[in-house]
């Protein structure tokens, strides 16, 4: 063959390699590896236990836990396809879905287990009291924020009427104790966390605010469903097994928890303000459907979706 030919041939083949590398480039699960969002939360719980139990590794998964400070953040990286599966809050899903994010909640993950926190010397003592005061969430597209605009609400005051920002939740703790700021919103652990220090009391929580309320979800991107359906059951399935074990002894799985992330003593108290749930049912489904008409009645979503656009069953 003429050495012309030969070298087109061989320019040709690295372009094609070269093309299919950078183009695979925004898939996470081209290693093998299955790349799972989560929050620092007790609310994703059963990830991180399941992790720290070897229990992916013992199903043949090659799973990596990525940390996000909110849902927001976490749905972006989802997006950009660096994310598979997330355990994240309701709402930055719906928000995501509504622009077109290709995604699906495949599973339930918990209810309620978020709360207002003021400082111990804070002359404010309910929800009323907010208007005018410096609040802060983990971010506007996290299901706290939602939970802040309800509550004001049925308060009869504007969102508006609120200086809201945005913080991460370790650091919402830290503004507590200081007294930087008059009130947080936070996730657990990091409601009960202050409350157990005896430097903040808890005026609202989340069953307060909406009763049963859904929070966090799985999420997983459409493609991974497509391609990657039996690693999905097998998350799911590790995700109901481990969701079972806190349900029958929350203090003991508190102590499986990563140290480093959690207060042993601070989860024990905390879990208990969670129901941690999996798997999808239609009482489940409606409870989203609910909640979804409650977020468009506050403007966080233009139109309501249907369960087709919202959910997929495994």
């Amino acid at each position: 063959m003429d050495k012309k030919y030969i070298a087109l041939i061989a320019v040709v083949v690295i372009i094609i390699v070269a093309a299919g590398a950078y183009i695979g480039f925004g898939s996470s699960s081209d290693d093998g590896t299955i790349n799972i969002g989560y929050l620092p939360s007790d609310h994703d719980a059963s990830a991180l236990i399941a992790e720290a139990q070897g229990k992916y590794e013992k199903e043949g998964l090659k799973v990596e836990l990525k940390q996000f400070n909110n849902g927001g953040d976490l749905m972006a990286a989802m997006a950009s396809g660096d994310i598979d599966v997330g355990f994240v809050g309701i709402t930055p899903v719906l928000s995501s879905i509504s622009k077109n994010v290709p995604v699906k909640v495949v599973s339930s993950v918990q209810n309620e287990g978020s709360g207002i926190v003021v400082p111990n010397s804070s002359n404010v003592k309910s929800v009323s009291d907010l208007k005018g005061k410096q609040v802060a969430t983990p971010g506007v597209s996290s299901i706290q924020y939602m939970l802040l605009m309800y509550a004001l609400k049925n308060a009869g005051i504007s969102i508006d009427d609120v200086k809201v920002s945005d913080m991460k939740v370790a650091q919402l703790v830290d503004a507590i104790r200081t007294n930087k700021l008059d009130a947080i919103v936070a996730y657990e652990p990091y409601v009960t966390q202050p409350v157990e220090e005896g430097i903040g009391v808890e005026i609202a929580s989340s069953h307060d605010i909406l009763p049963g309320h859904p929070c966090c979800v799985i999420v997983a991107r459409e493609d991974f469903i497509k391609d990657h359906v039996d690693a999905l059951k097998k998350i799911l399935n590790i995700h109901k097994e481990t969701t079972d074990e806190i349900n029958a002894n929350p203090e003991k799985a508190a102590e499986s928890l990563p140290k480093d992330l959690f207060n042993v003593d601070v989860e024990k108290v905390a879990m208990k303000n969670v129901q941690f749930t999996s798997g999808l049912d239609d009482s489940y489904k409606d409870s989203v459907m609910k909640f979804q008409d409650i977020e468009v009645e506050l403007g966080l979503i233009k139109t309501a979706l249907t369960k087709e656009q919202i959910f997929k069953d495994i």
